[in-house]
């Protein structure tokens, strides 16, 4: 088993990075490197013998050393299609989508990227889901959906620091 990267190559990201509980003073779960990231190979390591491990060091995106997969990887110089939405993005529909003249969904529609389709450098596509109908959309009619604002006096889903006390 011979790696494909050497140290100190550079190396694209080609999906999203996650936490899975192994780096230290971030929620699992939370994203480390965004897909289509450049990062350096810093160290080569092997897990269970069988899975080529590289240490590689996202300088751009957070300063972080994060260990990826040789499948998560692919060289930096490779061709590579930047997307605006990633999978799981909520977005806005820009305009009315329709089909043979009948609109399936109006403008100001929300819906959450289900796949991202990279075939075309001229025009990256997703198939978004709004409500039940599912539909394939250029990423020019599209925008970024906006945060939900926070309501006074609600509470926050994350953890709580602190000391707790017994009234």
């Amino acid at each position: 088993m011979q790696p494909r990267f050497d140290y100190g190559e550079a190396v694209r990201a080609i999906r999203n990075i996650r936490n899975d509980g192994t780096y230290p003073g971030i929620a699992t779960g939370a994203l480390l490197v965004r897909r289509g990231s450049v990062g350096y190979v810093h160290h080569i390591g092997l897990f269970l013998q069988d899975q080529i491990i590289y240490a590689v060091h996202f300088i751009d995106d957070g300063n972080r050393l994060v260990g990826c997969r040789e499948q998560e990887l692919i060289a930096a110089a490779a061709p590579w299609v930047h997307s605006r939405f990633e999978v799981r993005d909520r977005v806005v529909a820009r305009l009315a989508l329709a089909l043979d003249g009948t609109v399936l969904v109006a403008a100001g529609a929300s819906g959450e990227v289900l796949k991202v389709l990279r075939d075309n450098p001229e025009a990256v596509a997703y198939h978004v889901c709004f409500g039940e109908r599912v539909l394939q959309v250029t990423e020019g009619a599209l925008v970024e959906a906006p945060m939900a604002p926070i309501r006074q006096g609600a509470r926050s889903a994350g953890p709580v620091r602190g000391t707790l006390k017994s009234i």
